[in-house]
């Protein structure tokens, strides 16, 4: 296993909440929280610009430099939708205990309504979300350590979940 130093990953597609979970777990644990796709648009402007101005290659480069600065930094680092598609990212996440957020379509339905985001422009995100979501999911689930579901209940009761089972990891290293 990981030790307790290593990062926590939050992985999963667009409105699965990772940023939302994510805060809330560096908090609970009194750890720093990295967001991948924050750190990109902080360093270089919003990136629904960056699709249109440089295209969606440029932007994964700049993605997987924040993936690299976020797993180095430890503590709760939440990556953008698409960050597990590149190699290099995958193999970096071994070294690290990795959380695959999930949701249902019927709930991410209202959370991408009327969204920026640039892979779900056109004429029905939600459709658009669940092909790229379908395409993705196995790579997803070959690099979760353990998944949790988002659509129903609180966000706060899978914060907990997750506080609870990021312990329970760092205790076994302690046996």
């Amino acid at each position: 296993m990981t030790s307790p130093a290593s990062a926590v990953v939050l992985i999963g597609p667009m409105g699965a909440g990772k940023t939302s979970v994510g805060k809330r777990v560096a908090r609970a644990l009194e750890r720093p929280f990295f967001d991948t796709d924050a750190a990109v648009a902080r360093e270089h402007g919003p990136i629904e610009q960056l699709f249109v101005e440089h295209g969606e290659p440029h932007f994964r480069a700049l993605e997987r430099a924040a993936v690299v600065e976020g797993l180095a930094n430890g503590g709760i680092v939440s990556l953008g939708g698409g960050a597990v598609l590149q190699a290099d990212t995958r193999a970096d996440l071994a070294a690290h205990r990795v959380v695959l957020l999930t949701v249902a379509p019927r709930v991410v339905a209202t959370r991408v309504r009327g969204s920026s985001r640039p892979l779900l422009q056109g004429d029905d995100a939600l459709e658009r979300w669940s092909a790229i979501f379908e395409q993705r999911r196995p790579v997803y689930e070959e690099l979760a350590d353990i998944r949790f579901d988002t659509s129903n209940g609180p966000l706060q009761n899978v914060v907990d979940q997750i506080v609870t089972w990021i312990r329970g990891t760092e205790n076994e290293g302690e046996a």
